[in-house]
């Protein structure tokens, strides 16, 4: 019944994009060009996560990956962590059918430990996404439409020193396109035996320097199976729609207002399902000098929530968010960032027998100030010098240094090092949360638990071999203190309760590169390997083992393909293979994902997308703690007008 009421739901909003489609008829506008970009112009794309100011990837000091439009596009990826799947400096594996864990250089948490990956920061548009109840992020309430992303740049490595606390691990910056960039109407739709999707867009010019576009999106998708081949019931939907705004009032000045609206729902195993909601505003102002520097200030409200229907518990969380930043200018020898911001967080939950936070309702006030400053001591070499004060809601001021250096004694070749500290401030998950059984508290917040603490040493290379192959290398010596770990109680045992009790160390090689063998080829490889060990602090109990901070692969690889059949068809493929994990134990595995797209007007394309195709279930994390994965083969279409 759930599935029929489902796909009826979808074929409305198909039939009432089938209608605006016919009174738009008159907006004609020819299909953009989805050729990748060639190597040379891939590596001149202007970023924004390394510095906080626009460089080319090339220069950028960092072991940083771009995935581009063309190759969210061209994957097929229905979802942001499937998008994600294509950076070889991340490391994803799906739990659920809504579910993922998602994470850069280890740590990635281990759920069978009530131990969740947290310490990777994710924006899109400058909006933070990450929760500020537990540190991670609820992935089956973030979403964007594909044909609506510019680039995801994605970069491993700590950045806290621009970013903040809990750019820990990393940090994944989504930025969509100007909705000057996005005019017309767009009617596109997937669909296949296990997940359906729908998308609807409409841009257009307000005025001679206003520009918006209106969008709405949903996505069905069906329960994977648990060990015993059993439905998992964890079927889920999400309906998301939006706006956004761009005006430039004169060519100083830029000023962007979007929003989204989002409603889900997903099943679960033990029965009930959770209601998940999100409200967000965001506005920006920008404003470059005549010598090139440039004003940003940006403001958003966010209103995101859970609600458990069976057992009562919910929450939401109200963040209104300030920051100012200000660069020099863009040509002079020596750059400088400077700024701050401000991020108030209210909490309100309800819990239940089982689990509740104390107190129910606390704000969260987070404040920072920073400043970069890059010297350009030689021609081809530069220092940069950088350091954030934070103020945390729990544990006072966190100081946050950086220190990296770059040299380019020619176009082609950069070598950098950088050594920086990063921390992951404290949660009301991790100070307020009680777990009850029978009215007995099991399981409580730690009242002194700290930040979790990092000291990162990097070096790295980027290559421009040739016009057409480029190549990365980064290695890394992570040294972790104060880790998450469950205590136990001196004398009665339990409740148990967090403390910062585990330290280690952790250390790899990531390395990919990309080669066109031709115009209409290309292809692209990725290696990821990684050691950790871990250790509990004297006078620790043990309790649990120190695993327990992470379940983690010690290699990973991938291997693309981008294959061009004229000016109509594009054939992609994406080979990747995870290595085994420890504890719980859990085979290694491949698979590989792929898109055909046919172009058979500028205005109509049809494709045939699949993941994870060469087993019809598999399992990407350990049967203590996820479903099975299935394979999933979609049949697309996309209409332009």
């Amino acid at each position: 019944m759930k599935g029929s009421l489902r796909t009826r739901r979808f074929r409305s909003i198909a039939a009432a994009g089938m209608l605006c489609l016919a009174a738009a008829a008159a907006h004609a506008q020819s299909i953009e060009d989805l050729r990748d970009l060639s190597l040379d112009e891939l590596a001149s794309v202007n970023i924004s996560s390394v510095s906080k100011s626009n460089q080319a990837l090339a220069d950028a000091p960092a072991a940083i990956f771009v995935i581009s439009h063309d190759d969210i596009v061209r994957s097929g990826a229905t979802t942001l962590p499937e998008a994600l799947r294509l950076a070889p400096n991340l490391y994803i594996a799906q739990s659920a059918s809504s579910a993922y864990t998602i994470t850069a250089r280890g740590l990635s948490g281990n759920p069978a430990f009530v131990n969740f990956t947290n310490k990777l920061l994710v924006l899109i548009d400058g909006r933070s996404v990450y929760s500020p109840f537990y540190s991670g992020v609820f992935w089956d309430m973030q979403d964007a439409l594909p044909d609506d992303i510019e680039r995801i740049e994605v970069v491993s490595g700590p950045g806290a020193t621009l970013w903040g606390a809990n750019a820990f691990s990393g940090v994944v910056n989504i930025t969509t396109r100007r909705s000057g960039q996005t005019q017309g109407l767009l009617v596109a739709g997937d669909a296949g035996a296990r997940e359906r999707s729908g998308e609807l867009r409409y841009g257009g010019r307000l005025g001679s320097n206003l520009t918006g576009r209106v969008y709405l999106r949903g996505l069905d998708e069906d329960a994977t199976l648990t060990r015993t081949d059993a439905s998992a019931h964890d079927d889920w939907w999400r309906v998301q729609g939006g706006f956004r705004l761009d005006w430039t009032p004169s060519e100083r000045d830029a000023l962007t207002l979007q929003g989204d609206l989002m409603n889900g729902r997903l099943g679960a195993l033990q029965g009930g399902d959770t209601l998940t909601r999100n409200r967000n505003l965001l506005a920006r102002w920008t404003r470059t000098q005549t010598d090139g520097a440039a004003l940003e200030v940006q403001a958003y409200f966010d209103r995101s929530g859970r609600d458990a229907l069976q057992n009562g518990g919910r929450f939401w969380i109200n963040t209104y968010d300030v920051y100012l930043q200000h660069n020099n200018a863009v040509g002079a020898r020596d750059d400088l960032v400077w700024g701050g911001g401000i991020r108030a967080s209210r909490l309100d939950t309800v819990g239940n027998a089982s689990i509740y936070m104390r107190p129910p309702k606390r704000t969260l006030l987070l404040a920072n100030i920073f400043a970069q400053y890059g010297w350009a001591f030689t021609s081809s070499a530069k220092l940069t010098l950088g350091v954030k004060l934070e103020k945390d809601p729990y544990v006072g001021t966190s100081v946050l240094p950086n220190a990296r250096l770059a040299w380019k004694p020619g176009g082609a070749f950069l070598l950098w090092t950088s050594v920086s500290r990063a921390v992951r401030s404290p949660t009301p998950f991790d100070r307020d949360v009680v777990e009850a059984r029978n009215g007995i508290p099991v399981l409580i917040g730690g009242a002194n638990f700290r930040t979790e603490k990092l000291t990162a040493f990097e070096a790295g290379t980027r290559i421009q071999a040739a016009s057409n192959a480029t190549f990365s290398l980064s290695a890394y010596y992570n040294l972790y203190d104060d880790l998450k770990a469950l205590e136990q109680t001196r004398t009665t045992i339990i409740p148990l309760y967090w403390a910062n009790e585990i330290r280690g160390r952790g250390y790899g090689l990531e390395a990919w590169g990309d080669v066109s063998l031709a115009r209409w080829w290309t292809l692209r490889a990725g290696v990821n390997l990684l050691h950790e060990h871990f250790r509990f602090k004297p006078g620790a109990s043990g309790f649990l083992g120190a695993d327990q901070v992470g379940n983690d692969p010690p290699r990973q690889a991938t291997l693309g393909s981008a294959f061009n059949i004229g000016s109509r068809l594009t054939i992609d493929a994406n080979l990747r293979y995870v290595g085994p994990l420890s504890k719980p134990a859990l085979p290694s595995y491949y698979e590989l994902g792929g898109k055909i797209g046919w172009r058979v007007t500028d205005q109509l394309q049809l494709s045939v997308s699949g993941r994870n195709l060469l087993h019809k279930w598999h399992q990407e994390l350990p049967t203590s703690v996820a479903t099975q994965v299935p394979r999933s083969i979609l049949a697309g279409l996309k209409w332009r007008i």
